[in-house]
């Protein structure tokens, strides 16, 4: 959420913000009922405190004085119940506005319609060449005896599989190896809850826009999570830290649930776009310092780059456009990682920063040194998602005879063995 003062002294630039982001807002409706509800809120304090100078002044009035006053007294509560029924109208108005203004994107974000426009910033690695006819990691899961979606789909419908055998250690060794990296530069691990309350998915900025794409248990009133975000970053929501507590770092490993709903007929193939996976998720929230948000975002972009450096992954980091960014999202940056069976790039991470908009929503503060309350900075990033890296991670590290090579770095994840064979 974005402070209304800020709204109210150039409106233009949210505006052109939620433009360019494509989310649909109201800048003028929110202006009007905010200077409608100010002016209800002025006449109501005026009107509590005449009430409170007329209902003292009560006692000290000879009778015909007094008749006047009670009369004066009971039209200044007809008028509070008016203004008072006019702040209770106005309010959630306001407040469904106020939640649909974006954050317009930093001055370094690409202007674009889609992630087709998104700038690429740097590329790491070589991508391999292959002398024999590679498989894809559908075919390569089969013959291996790793992947079995056909069952999955049975089971569950489409977009849902099984991980079996060395399929399902590889997946568990990825997520391991991420959170011991993550463990090791400071970062406190977290198991966290998954079904989440409407307010934890407004508060992370997930709705309203989000709806869509979220599992929603309507009988319980609860939400599958669809990252660790939610849950992570709104851990101490409502609460006030002290300055020396911050940054706060965070690492979470979870099963993520996605509706993908729009995705009809989109990446059907394989474990590229499913309904549940397991991410490891890091979160920081730190000081309201808009260099120090800069500096951990490059942080944990760099925690992500190193956990696919250590398992030698080509990727890609690219800068997100305006088009491509979520509603509270200041800037946003991809990591793609090369897939030999799309023969590109493909989204395998993301990294927010989201400046107070988060913490605005869910009233996460912290005391500065001065002993003022203020609004905390968020941002989070993927560490690895799974089983979706399992693409290149099969892909990249198949050999002519079917067998796959496994990354030096997980092996001791996986009994020390060097190769997926088949059984």
């Amino acid at each position: 959420m974005i402070d209304i003062k800020l709204i109210r002294e150039n409106p233009k630039k949210f505006i052109d913000g939620a433009k360019v982001k494509k989310v649909t807002v109201d800048i003028d409706r929110l202006l009007q009922v905010d200077s409608q509800l100010l002016e209800n809120k002025k006449k109501l304090q005026l009107v509590a405190t005449e009430k409170n100078r007329v209902g003292k002044e009560i006692p000290k009035l000879d009778p015909d004085q007094k008749k006047q006053a009670l009369a004066t007294l009971s039209q200044l509560k007809k008028d509070e119940a008016d203004y008072s029924e006019a702040i209770k109208t106005l309010q959630p108005e306001f407040d469904t506005l106020m939640g649909q203004v974006a954050q317009p994107a930093d001055p370094d974000v690409p202007i674009g319609e889609d992630d087709t426009e998104n700038i690429e910033l740097r590329k790491w690695g070589t991508i391999r060449e292959f002398d024999f006819q590679p498989k894809d990691h559908v075919e390569l899961g089969l013959a291996l005896d790793i992947i079995d979606i056909e069952r999955g789909v049975k089971l569950a419908g489409t977009r849902n599989y099984f991980l079996k055998g060395d399929g399902a250690l590889l997946h568990w060794a990825v997520l391991r190896f991420s959170m011991d990296t993550m463990i090791g530069k400071g970062y406190t691990p977290m198991s966290v809850p998954l079904l989440m309350r409407d307010e934890v998915m407004v508060g992370t900025g997930y709705f309203p826009g989000s709806e869509e794409q979220t599992y929603q248990i309507e009988r319980d009133n609860l939400n599958l999570a669809g990252t660790a975000e939610v849950p992570v970053t709104a851990y101490h929501s409502g609460e006030i830290l002290t300055e020396d507590q911050l940054p706060v770092k965070s690492v979470a490993l979870s099963t993520c649930f996605r509706r993908e709903a729009g995705a009809a007929g989109k990446d059907t193939r394989g474990l590229y776009r499913i309904h549940q996976f397991d991410k490891v998720e890091q979160v920081i929230v730190c000081e309201n310092d808009i260099e120090k948000s800069k500096k951990y975002h490059l942080e944990i972009l760099g925690n992500s780059e190193a956990v696919l450096q250590a398992m030698n992954l080509s990727y890609r980091v690219v800068n997100v456009c305006t088009g491509d960014l979520g509603r509270g999202q200041a800037q946003k940056f991809d990591i793609e990682t090369w897939m030999p069976s799309r023969n590109s790039y493909g989204e395998t991470h993301s990294a927010s920063r989201f400046y107070e908009f988060q913490a605005r929503r869910m009233n996460l503060r912290y005391k500065n040194t001065d002993g003022k309350n203020i609004f905390c900075h968020t941002l989070n990033n993927t560490v690895i998602a799974s089983p979706r890296v399992l693409i290149p991670i099969i892909e990249l590290n198949q050999n002519a005879d079917g067998t796959v090579t496994i990354p030096e770095v997980l092996r001791p994840y996986m009994q020390g063995r060097e190769k997926i064979e088949p059984k």
